[in-house]
Order: structure tokens, then sequence, then C-alpha cells
């Protein structure tokens, strides 16, 4: 992606927002991250350094302003928007509402949504056409792998353009040629977790136990080939002969487990409240997210090696 300068425009510093500011200033890129929270941005600027130095990756946390609003930014130095709001339909429409105003009619908007329609959070947009969703992971700096989410107004050559920026910064774009919820990784992940928690739920195994069912069995096979892929190691006709016995078996709800409903009735949201299926005091959830990126990291030093 050739540009007159390497500026983007982030919005929202939270979680993901942050990180998707780290990516792009590792990436050599000047980063301009709206967050109207003047608390949060209190927090941002420390935050930003550590994570910086966390990565190794050479960039100063100069590279990234920390601004109220949009009046704040220069939009004619502006090569990219990558919006990183709350996840609720409204408040999007509202963001790319004004985006579409302010924005030179050249500069990719981008959606980092989880899981909304990319043409539902344009909706009645004129320049949809250069809407577009950029969907990364938590923690966006360390999960190589970035969403390009196209919804059927979007110029097919802006698609080709993003995923070949999503590689110059280091990152290993997917294209998803349809607009549906969930997109890729979220509608594969949310198969996974309906039969995940289903097992709890009928108290076929504890929640620990699923997990080093998934991190030591399958789940440990993921880092050197996709499910696909590993099957062709197999051989789909053992898997398909599996299949026919184990599909029809398999939960289908179309709502979420009782047990999960009850945690949240409960206030037990995970790390956040202190509670989900497992209890977190301060200290283990900092022994744990510390855990958690270095086995990432290393994670990542292996898809490296594979040229990722």
């Amino acid at each position: 992606m050739t540009t007159k300068t390497k500026r983007a425009v982030v919005v929202g510093g939270g979680t993901m927002g942050s990180g998707i500011a780290l990516v792009f200033a590792a990436g050599g890129w000047e980063v301009d991250l709206i967050e109207p929270s003047a608390d949060v941005r209190a927090r941002l600027p420390a935050y930003l350094q550590e994570s910086l130095q966390r990565m190794a990756s050479g960039a100063d946390a100069d590279r990234i302003r920390i601004l109220t609003s949009f009046a704040d930014v220069a939009w004619s130095d502006v090569a990219l928007v990558a919006e990183s709001a709350f996840e609720d339909i409204d408040v999007k429409r509202r963001i790319f509402a004004e985006l579409e105003r302010l924005a030179p009619p050249d500069i990719p908007l981008t959606s980092n949504s989880s899981s909304l329609l990319i043409s539902n959070i344009g909706q009645g947009l004129k320049t949809q056409s250069r809407m577009l969703g950029l969907h990364f992971l938590m923690p966006a700096q360390f999960v190589p792998l970035v969403e390009v989410i196209g919804s059927e107004f979007t110029a097919p050559d802006l698609l080709d353009r993003i995923c070949g920026l999503m590689r110059e910064l280091g990152k290993r774009p997917v294209r998803v040629n349809k607009d549906l919820i969930g997109f890729l990784v979220n509608r594969i992940q949310a198969a996974l977790m309906r039969e995940a928690i289903a097992l709890v739920d009928q108290g076929v195994a504890s929640a620990a136990d699923i997990d080093a069912a998934v991190r030591y069995g399958f789940g440990f096979r993921y880092a050197a080939c996709g499910p696909i892929t590993q099957k062709e190691h197999s051989g789909w006709d053992i898997s398909c002969k599996l299949y026919r016995e184990v599909f029809p078996t398999l939960c289908n709800d179309d709502k979420p487990a009782a047990v999960l409903e009850r945690m949240i009735a409960a206030g037990h949201f995970g790390m956040k409240s202190g509670q989900g299926f497992m209890p977190w005091d301060h200290a283990a959830i900092t022994r744990e997210k510390a855990r958690y990126e270095k086995a990432l990291r290393a994670a990542l030093d292996i898809l490296e090696a594979d040229g990722v």
C-alpha cells in the first residue's frame, strides 16, 4: 500500500485499540489514538511505552499521539482509519457517519468489529466502497492473524491493498469474501466453545480438563498446521467415518449453555470480576497474563520459522 505518509487514526484506546496502535507504531507508522475518556488517556502513555519495550520492536511510544476527539486530527495527513470502539451497532454507526464527513474520500475506513456485519455498520453511508472489516485478535500486538472482511459494497482492490499492508506490518491476513456474522475466527471459535461449555454443563469434564484437552491435544498441533491440513496428514477417510458417529451427538443449541447463563447472572465474568469458572485475585491475574504472553511469544517464534 503506497501512501504519501504513514499515519493511522485508531478510534478507541481500550485493550484492542491500544494494541492496534502498537501494531502500526511498531511497523513505523505515526498513530493518532482517539480516546475520549480522561481516565483511560491518563493510563495509556505508561502502558504503551511498556508494551513497546516488551515487543522489542525498537519503536518509540512518541509515535502514538493520544487525542481527545476527531477535531484534533490533521486529516490531510492520514492514510487509514481503524475503528475499535465499543461493540455496539449504534455507537459504530455514529462514528462512521462522522468519519465519512471528516476523512478525505480516498482514505480506507476499517472496523475492528468481531462480529457485526460491515454492511450494517455502514448502512446509509455514501462511501461504503471504502469500508471494510479489519479484525485483530487480542492481544493485537502479539497475535499475528488479522481478518480482512469485505461487504458487498467494498471495492475488491481495497481488500488486496489492505492485505498487503497487513503483511508489511508483519501480520498474517486472511481475506473474508462474505460479510457474515462472526467472520471466520469467531464462527469457528463459537462452534468449539458451544461444545466445550456443553461438556462442562453436562458434567462430562471440568473446565480445567477441557482446557487441557485442547491445549495438550489437538490445539497443540494447530501451531504446526490448521485443522484442514492436519486432516490431510491423517486422512479424510478416517475423519469422515468418525464424523458420521460424532456429529449427530454434538450440541446444537441456539443459545448459551445453562451453566454460562448462571455465571453471567451471578456477575462471574472471569478476570474482570474476580471469578469465572476459576477464582482470580490480583496475584493470580498477574501470573496468568505473564504466562499467557510468554506462551504467545513462543508460539509466534514457531510461526515465524515458517515465514509467517
